[in-house]
């Protein structure tokens, strides 16, 4: 939905902070998870198998509600979907403080899910449409303040259930962050106005996009490249517990990697912003991720730091970089923002997926690696497709879904 030119536009660096502070807010609830595992477990009962849906369930969820969040985006305005989804974000994480079972602390996965789906969804076309000539840069900023954001809760989270007592205060900290990002979001984004009548022509039916083969590609590549950073948030912590790792020193592994996806994702958009094709870059990336997965499975002990900043690089400049290039495909904002929602909405589905079939893999064979091989076959079947992403047949690729008048 547009927004209202008659309002006064908020200063652009407040704009930018807010792209900051809800970015950091949107990964901690489940990197935090990870480095804990071993004592949710014991203090819920759940095996791998049930620890998986506290990631498989909110992105499932995040996947469902990025198709649902162009129609609330419509109706609500884009302002209000992120306020609305932040306030849902924050109830969930808040709730975790009262999980004493695995049901309630995977229904707080579950609200923490719904209330990113929409975030997501709705925040690449507000960049699209308050930055058109800054979309990489800007892009990359959300990204690396998504995986940064990651990496605190990976780190704190050990830290907050060591110092509270309670591995339930450690998952549910996060809370008063999301508040603070809320606030800040309530006063920085732009207003958004009643959509006209020629707002609504011009909007874009998804049916419109899921006839493009495009559509459907891309969403494979999203999800089956996420579905590496689900496996990682999930089990690598775990992985290197049965290697006899501490649970803060674990978690500083998972923090580690998240900190690298950060850094990848704010400089590959930004290297990247020189030409629009983008696949060298994601080549680059695509790399980083083989030698991440190719290092846990063959040597994990030579140097773990390596293979999770390593991966963690090149699944954070591979996830900014997938976001730039759909938005790319089109040249108005609000069919790049349904696009790219979609992109996310098919993504987050598949990749929800990743880590109940790497604990189904560990339940087979004792040991987390043959995951790791299985997400090195996910990466070389991402990097066949991602060769095919040539700006000069994105407008051929999406013929036939432009908007039309009514």
């Amino acid at each position: 939905m547009p927004f209202d030119a008659s309002h006064r536009a908020p200063p652009r660096w407040l704009i930018l902070a807010a792209v900051v502070a809800i970015g950091l807010n949107l990964r901690p609830f489940l990197t935090a998870v990870g480095p804990l595992a071993a004592i949710i477990r014991a203090g819920t009962g759940l095996d791998y198998e049930g620890m998986a849906w506290l990631t498989l369930l909110p992105m499932l969820l995040m996947g469902a509600g990025a198709f649902a969040a162009p129609a609330i985006r419509q109706r609500l305005g884009a302002r209000r979907a992120v306020l609305a989804a932040l306030a849902v974000l924050g109830a969930g994480s808040a709730l975790r403080a009262l999980a004493t079972d695995g049901a309630i602390l995977v229904a707080t996965a579950a609200l923490c899910g719904l209330g990113v789906a929409v975030v997501q969804a709705a925040f690449p076309g507000i960049i699209k449409q308050e930055f058109p000539r800054r979309v990489a840069p800007v892009m990359g900023l959300y990204s690396a303040a998504l995986m940064g954001g990651g990496a605190l809760g990976a780190q704190l989270a050990p830290l907050i259930s060591d110092l509270s007592g309670s591995w339930q205060q450690g998952l549910a900290w996060w809370a008063l962050p999301i508040a603070a990002a809320l606030v800040l979001a309530w006063r920085a984004l732009p207003a958004a106005a009643t959509a006209g009548p020629a707002a609504r022509a011009a909007h874009r039916p998804a049916s419109q996009l899921l006839r493009r083969r495009r559509t459907w590609m891309l969403m494979a590549c999203f999800g089956a490249m996420n579905g590496g950073y689900a496996s990682l948030v999930a089990w690598l912590a775990p992985f290197y517990q049965q290697h006899g790792w501490s649970v803060a020193r674990s978690g500083s592994l998972v923090a580690a990697m998240a900190v690298a996806q950060a850094a990848a994702a704010l400089l590959l958009p930004t290297l990247a912003a020189s030409r629009q094709d983008r696949r060298a870059w994601m080549a680059a990336a695509l790399a980083m991720q083989a030698v991440g997965f190719a290092g846990l499975a063959l040597w994990p002990e030579w140097s773990p730091y390596a293979w999770a900043a390593i991966g963690g690089a090149g699944l954070g400049g591979c996830f900014a970089l997938y976001l730039v290039v759909a938005l790319d495909h089109l040249p108005d904002p609000d069919g790049a923002g349904a696009l790219s929602a979609l992109m996310q909405g098919g993504g987050f589905l598949l990749a929800s997926l990743a880590p109940w079939i790497t604990a189904a893999l560990h339940s087979h064979s004792g040991d987390f690696v043959i995951g790791w091989w299985y997400h090195l076959g996910c990466v070389a079947f991402v990097a066949a497709l991602t060769m095919r992403l040539d700006p000069e047949r994105y407008a051929r690729s999406m013929a036939g879904a432009a908007a039309h008048p009514a």
